[in-house]
């Protein structure tokens, strides 16, 4: 394991710690919080996620989003691919996908200008460390290529960290989204 390898582990073990610790009192507060944000960018495509494990919910703020434009969630094709992102609809039928997430079970994919990122650990400048399968910088590096997409990360504030171990390929959030604040990273 390369040293920068292990610094990614160790700060991984640190954040999940930190996240398992908030998730246990979370009340929902982080999803109001995103909703306000989202407001601003009603009707633009958007993909959120589907929690799993302790990650903070953000349905309650997808399901409002939903009413005013398409809503998506991430779907896993492969090691080393890119995200494809399936239309969501509170009530859609899901079904298991790769990795514990849940997904549409009739998938019509849309390419998303928003998206609602799920991280394990992220700083006030935008940096992001995920569960380390490259899936959203890929995606977000493809997405960004094309056309201006924001990056929001959505977290407990419990999760951010300083001076992360992070690569040149890591895509840098736009905006942070915790139970307590959003932050515009300068």
């Amino acid at each position: 394991m390369t040293r920068l390898a292990g610094d990614k582990a160790a700060a991984r073990a640190a954040a999940f710690a930190r996240r398992k610790q908030a998730h246990a009192t979370d009340r929902g507060t982080g999803a109001a919080l995103l909703s306000s944000l989202l407001a601003g960018y009603r009707g633009v495509p958007l993909s959120g996620y589907l929690a799993i494990r302790t990650e903070i919910d953000p349905l309650p703020a997808m399901a409002e989003a939903a009413a005013h434009g398409p809503v998506g969630v991430p779907v896993i094709e492969g090691k080393g691919q890119p995200l494809k992102f399936a239309a969501w609809e509170p009530g859609i039928a899901l079904v298991p996908g790769p990795f514990g997430a849940q997904v549409p079970e009739r998938l019509e994919f849309f390419e998303p200008e928003l998206l609602i990122v799920p991280l394990v650990a992220f700083e006030r400048n935008g940096g992001r460390l995920g569960y380390g399968g490259g899936f959203y910088d890929r995606t977000l590096a493809l997405l960004r290529a094309r056309r201006p997409t924001v990056a929001v990360g959505f977290a407990y504030a419990a999760q951010e960290a300083r001076d992360l171990p992070l690569e040149a390929t890591d895509q840098p959030l736009d905006l942070v989204v915790t139970e307590t604040e959003i932050i515009e990273p300068s």
